[in-house]
């Protein structure tokens, strides 16, 4: 009978990681408690709040947003909480205060954390937005089914291991992230569709967040399994350091035994897809322009007073056969 075995490791953050997260610096266009920009003829401001600047497809989605923004009349403001749930608390409450933001939008270090200035915001008339995720008192929120994707990406693995190996047992690493939402959910797809799936693997989880910590996770993988042939992330950044981690212990880019799964991806990931016979086989994605614009169109929604309701955007599998399209999508 065939059967999954698995282990788990964790990968702390490396001190490079540990840094980003502790002081990167927003790549927004108004920090929390700015002003702004000249409001003369602007109709006010709107809010965007990421968790944290350090992950590549937000700071890509904000110059998408701000154009939305701009174009609609209002100014555009963002902060970099840094991971901090608390700073994004009084981010929130300085916005509340400032007497022109008409709308914000959020995707919370904790979702509960953010339920009192949510209510706070609502007394105050100005409307609140989840990004990803929604919470007590948000009117609308665009969203993803993180457990769906995940199961997309994890019935795709599936296949191709499936038809690569067959019965043979495969060892495969597992680059997740439980401590979110995003993660646990993604996670659980993509574990569910391989349990499903009942091939013979053994697969070794690993708590990762970073580029850097998807780096050392498949130097740590290498030494406890080196026969490891398939590598799923739940996250882009993860897997480009795995990506790179891989083909620096000299694994060929084009290696027709290995397989590279993951959901997310910037440009800087597309373009490895995108290669011929690359290794890197699968992304889940939904680009960050179609995000950006989503997420700005119910901002300004909701500043001009118009009813808002949650909006998916879905993910769309990714190859070498199409990334090129994804890749002029962004620009």
């Amino acid at each position: 009978m065939k059967r999954m075995r698995r282990t788990l490791t964790a990968v702390a953050l490396t001190a490079t990681a540990a840094l980003a997260l502790a002081g990167c610096s927003s790549g927004g266009t108004d920090s929390a408690g700015d002003s702004g920009s000249d409001t003369g003829g602007s109709q006010g401001a709107v809010a965007m709040s990421f968790a944290g600047l350090d992950i590549q497809i937000w700071n890509d989605m904000l110059p998408f947003m701000e154009t939305v923004v701009t174009d609609a009349g209002y100014d555009f403001v963002t902060d970099d909480p840094k991971w901090n749930a608390q700073t994004q608390v009084q981010d929130w409450e300085s916005w509340i205060v400032r007497g022109d933001i008409k709308a914000i939008m959020g995707y919370p270090v904790q979702s509960d954390a953010m339920v009192a200035v949510t209510s706070q915001a609502n007394d105050a008339g100005i409307p609140v937005l989840g990004y990803g995720s929604t919470w007590e008192g948000v009117a609308g929120a665009v969203v993803l089914d993180h457990e769906a994707d995940g199961r997309a990406a994890g019935e795709r693995a599936a296949e191709w291991i499936a038809e690569k190996y067959g019965d043979e047992k495969v060892d495969v690493a597992f680059l997740g992230w439980p401590d979110t939402d995003l993660g646990r959910l993604r996670g659980k797809g993509m574990l569910d569709a391989l349990d499903d799936a009942k091939l013979n693997l053994n697969i070794t989880e690993h708590k990762v967040l970073s580029l850097d910590d998807g780096y050392a996770a498949v130097q740590n993988q290498l030494n406890a399994v080196p026969t490891t042939k398939v590598w799923l992330a739940i996250a882009n950044d993860p897997a480009l350091g795995a990506y790179q981690a891989l083909t620096d212990s000299g694994v060929s880019p084009t290696d027709d035994s290995m397989l590279l799964l993951n959901l997310d991806a910037t440009d800087a990931e597309l373009e490895i897809i995108a290669e011929p016979d690359s290794f890197w086989r699968y992304a889940y994605i939904a680009p960050a322009r179609q995000l950006a614009e989503a997420n700005a169109q119910m901002l300004v929604d909701a500043a001009e007073g118009k009813t808002v309701t949650d909006q998916t955007v879905p993910t769309t599998e990714v190859t070498s056969e199409n990334a090129e399209q994804f890749l002029l999508a962004n620009q």
